[in-house]
């Protein structure tokens, strides 16, 4: 049994999302399992390298998950022949720079989304890539959580027959930091315009490839955004002012007629199912799609209501819906990713979740932006 080892560069991996989604739960679980097996003769295992500008959050992160290889020399790590793989999770305004300077040491490329905060340089981030001939991917992934490959099943078995619309509401509420004992559970850069913040940018990327993927092509949108809460504390105790949006109300239109509205929000208190529960409504059947689980309601048994605010509901509207049942056991979203694209490297395989596709979450972002600015319906273009 040959065990290949996959140098990989982890750059900006100090945050939570690094830390947690792509190092704990994505290349450690990997490492841990005993890597990718692919067949009975081989196995791809990574091989981390931690870099960053923080030496003691670097050796506290190597103390707490055992990956002992840490670096600040980010150059010396790119001219390592061992580390064919660069991966950037760092801030958003940084990413460009970083991802510039591993074409040129000829790593293949993947990074968190967004690519950036522009579509012009996400593109020519896709470009640069493709110009030098080295494989790219960017982050997409809801695509591979429970609730949402549920729907994907139902949906190939031809359960809703037409889709005529999804209504997505998503967030949370984030604390502001001004009450004892209710700490701010994001960073402050994410409300600060002028560090890559707002909710638009952060999660119409990934309203992008959940539409595309799931519900048809993104060909418009409609959009307005807000600034509802001015002031937030930092992680210094110091109050500063919110100057990126951090709720964003938008609707998209699709090629093929199917209309999605998605609610954005780090100012709502949750009563719903999860943090983010799609509605998709069909000609033959509904369901309610949460980030792990999937209830739906067919045609045959639907109820029908009748229109009375004089009494209290005589129907439990809950209790006609279905549950679709765990058919395996899911492994992380992020680690699916993650295998897919070390394959991907490795081996050749196909793996469609290019920097041009995460350009495309930007371009939308950046059209809900303008919409909200000039308060109009705008049209996305074909990229390239």
């Amino acid at each position: 049994m040959e065990i290949r080892k996959i140098g990989i560069i982890l750059n900006g991996v100090t945050g939570r999302m690094g830390t947690n989604q792509h190092l704990i739960r994505s290349i450690k679980a990997i490492i841990d399992q005993g890597g990718i097996r692919i067949g009975d003769d081989l196995v791809l295992m990574p091989d981390p390298i931690l870099t960053g500008r923080n030496e003691n959050k670097l050796r506290a992160l190597a103390e707490r998950t055992g990956i002992t290889n840490v670096s600040t020399d980010l150059a010396a790590a790119l001219a390592d022949p061992r580390y064919p793989i660069f991966f950037d999770a760092s801030l958003t305004l940084l990413r460009a720079g970083f991802v510039e300077r591993a074409v040129k040491a000829g790593k293949a490329i993947y990074c968190e989304k967004p690519t950036a905060v522009k579509t012009a340089d996400a593109v020519a981030l896709a470009k640069l890539c493709e110009d030098a001939g080295l494989k790219n991917g960017v982050v997409q992934d809801k695509l591979w959580l429970p609730g949402l490959r549920k729907f994907r099943m139902i949906h190939e078995q031809g359960f809703f027959g037409d889709i005529l619309s999804v209504r997505g509401e998503f967030g949370y509420w984030v604390f502001t930091g001004h009450h004892y004992d209710q700490p701010a559970q994001r960073p402050s850069w994410n409300y600060r315009d002028e560090d890559g913040g707002g909710i638009i940018i952060d999660m119409l990327c990934h309203w992008r490839y959940v539409i595309d993927h799931c519900f048809g092509k993104v060909t418009g949108v409609s959009c307005l955004g807000a600034t509802h809460i001015p002031e937030r504390i930092d992680e210094n105790g110091q109050p500063y002012a919110c100057t990126a949006d951090d709720s964003a109300y938008a609707t998209f239109q699709c090629e093929n007629g199917v209309v999605c509205h998605f609610n954005s929000s780090w100012n709502t208190r949750v009563r719903r199912d999860d943090l983010l529960t799609m509605q998709v409504d069909g000609t033959k059947g509904s369901a309610l799609v949460g980030l792990r689980k999937c209830w739906v309601q067919s045609s045959a048994g639907t109820p029908r209501p009748v229109w009375n605010p004089d009494i209290d509901q005589p129907i439990d509207f809950f209790g006609g819906w279905q549950e679709v049942p765990d058919h395996q056991v899911y492994d992380n979203a992020f680690k699916i990713q993650w295998e897919q694209f070390i394959r991907h490297v490795a081996l050749d395989e196909p793996f469609p979740y290019s920097l041009m596709e995460g350009a495309k979450g930007v371009q939308l972002a950046e059209a809900g932006i303008t919409s909200w600015k000039e308060r109009r319906w705008v049209d996305l273009e074909p990229l390239r």
